[in-house]
């Protein structure tokens, strides 16, 4: 059994906790109340995800090669 790394973005939601997506894998979105509650949300996601693929025979991505850049651009509000 192998480690892999998923990338995770949380977003705190107006209304209290956080949606947390994994770019990676499509779809995996998930919520919790707290950071901690929202990491291990995501944590049991991606478990989830990847066992699903595993039991269709599908490919697992990685993000291997994956470049991270934060672009910046002008806006008119």
């Amino acid at each position: 059994m192998r480690s892999l790394n998923y990338q995770i973005f949380l977003r705190k939601e107006r209304e209290g906790g956080y949606t947390v997506i994994v770019p990676s894998l499509p779809g995996c979105v998930t919520y919790g109340e707290t950071v901690d509650e929202a990491i291990a949300m995501a944590r049991e996601a991606v478990e989830i995800y990847i066992e699903e693929l595993r039991e269709k025979g599908e490919e697992i991505p990685t993000e291997e090669g994956l470049l991270e850049y934060t672009l910046t651009v002008k806006a008119h509000t």
